[in-house]
């Protein structure tokens, strides 16, 4: 346990985030006989100031405020007391992380935000100086932010996105953490199914009284597959009647190649589906085993052939780094495969060990691979993506990542998935259905978002539909 001493407690957790670059899921109180570790870290008008108490050790972090930009305060003494935190730890514990100071999800929106205020230079120096980001993360930020920049520039003040959320899968993941539920009552599934509809048909309405345009629909879970043939062709039906169309793209995250069928696929192709997930997340089954994934690496590749097939050009495949007993090699066999069968798009995901998920709970009875191991697989995947012609195309960060590093979507020219920027970027409005999707409406010009979330409990989200098309109401249309 870590001891947190501050007279900043409004940004307590900001600060207990930067010590857990270091020390990964430790406990951070403001209380504890029995710390290992004891830090104060102290909020003062022009700086902010850390102690290692028990180390003796201690810095200074200047804080300078742009007094004619009112919201800078908050911005400025966060980033300090931040910045004290990483500098008093990178001191004791004598070691750098790949992302420096950030513990953000979205770095490269931060990237472009610091260029458009102060310029390419100036954003190349407060990350490398400032945050202490390293050369090779920065070149990362930078390309993936000139190949969105296309993507960005094409959005319109009154386009959204459509997001369809299936929280149902036919098993839980160790790693999960989502708000899924197993599907073995086909009845729930159906009632579920009535609400989101409607959900669908009122979220519509908005649309066309806000006089919006969709850009992009996209159906994730959980597994949308989980459904069968005829209750897919049922939610399409509802979402394309409903929307009288999905844009310049339209997604299902299809996931689980165990759910998968001919059936199923001649229906995504038949309503208009251009891109689909066949993810199989390692290609070695032992692992698949460990998981909690039934399915087998030649069910992988089985489902893959089986889309190609059916007719689909742009294929993601999803891949984990960093799974219980993996080694670079057996990661390296996974790319491999991956690699034979030439998919369009590939991501790649950082391990994430989250407090909700079973993992979690039996840790100590699985080995994972070391942080440098780890680092080497995200640099195979790097190599193997260049090898299938791709670019990196957007990222994100998560909590509790296996080496601080970062999730990257990896795309051949012309099959970047668009509502992946738009969501990550933030630079586009989000309509969402579903237990546990989040709406969100980007106000253009003034860097503000603001959202909706709906109840991840099935039921819950059900019983508080009509409170949720108000709210949304409220957001779009005011």
């Amino acid at each position: 346990m870590v001891r947190l001493i501050t007279n900043a407690p409004q940004f307590f957790g900001d600060i207990a985030e930067e010590i857990r670059l270091f020390m990964g899921l430790v406990e951070v109180a403001a209380e504890g006989e029995n710390a290992e570790l004891t830090l104060k870290i102290d909020l003062f008008e022009d700086c902010a100031v850390g102690e290692a108490q028990q180390q003796q050790l201690s810095c200074t972090i200047p804080i300078v405020i742009d007094k004619s930009d009112p919201p800078d305060r908050k911005r400025q003494q966060k980033r300090g007391v931040k910045l004290a935190t990483y500098t008093l730890l990178r001191q004791l514990i004598n070691t750098d992380t790949p992302w420096g100071s950030l513990t953000g999800i979205r770095p490269t929106k931060l990237y472009r935000e610091l260029k458009l205020r102060h310029g390419e230079s100036e954003a190349d120096a407060q990350f490398r100086y400032t945050f202490s980001v390293s050369e090779e993360k920065l070149a990362l930020a930078k390309e993936i932010c000139k190949v969105q920049k296309p993507i960005i520039s094409s959005v319109s003040d009154r386009d959204i996105d459509v997001y369809i959320g299936i929280p149902f899968c036919k098993s839980r993941c160790l790693y999960c953490s989502f708000g899924s539920e197993v599907a073995k009552n086909g009845g729930a599934i159906e009632d579920y199914l009535t609400y989101l509809k409607r959900d669908i048909h009122e979220g519509a309405k908005l649309v066309r009284s806000g006089g919006y345009n969709v850009r992009a629909m996209y159906i994730g879970g959980g597994t949308p597959t989980v459904l069968s043939a005829d209750q897919l062709e049922d939610l399409l039906c509802c979402a394309l009647n409903s929307y009288g169309g999905f844009g310049t793209e339209f997604t299902v995250e299809a996931g689980r190649p165990d759910t998968i069928t001919q059936q199923k696929l001649d229906v995504l192709k038949q309503y208009g589906v251009e891109r689909v997930s066949v993810n199989p997340q390692t290609m070695n089954d032992e692992t698949l085993r460990l998981v909690g994934r039934w399915h087998t690496a030649q069910d992988t590749i089985d489902t893959y052939h089986m889309a190609r097939q059916t007719g689909f050009l742009n294929i993601n495949m999803d891949v984990i780094v960093g799974l219980m007993g993996e080694s670079a090699d057996d990661f390296k066999h996974t790319l491999d495969e991956i690699c034979a069968l030439n998919p369009d798009n590939l991501t790649v995901h950082t391990l994430a060990i989250k407090r909700s998920s079973r993992l979690k709970s039996v840790l100590d009875k699985y080995v994972l691979p070391s942080a440098e191991s780890v680092q080497q697989m995200i640099q195979l995947a790097m190599t193997a993506a260049r090898e299938l012609g791709m670019h990196p195309y957007y990222m994100y960060r998560q909590k509790y990542m296996q080496g601080n590093l970062e999730n990257v979507g990896y795309a051949k020219d012309g099959t970047d998935c668009i509502y992946n920027v738009d969501m990550m970027e933030e630079t586009t409005s989000i309509l969402a259905h579903g237990a546990g999707a989040m709406s969100k409406r980007v106000f253009g010009g003034s860097n503000r978002v603001e959202r909706i979330p709906n109840p991840k409990d099935v039921v819950t989200y059900c019983q508080k539909q009509d409170i949720l098309f108000a709210q949304k109401e409220r957001l779009f249309l005011t």
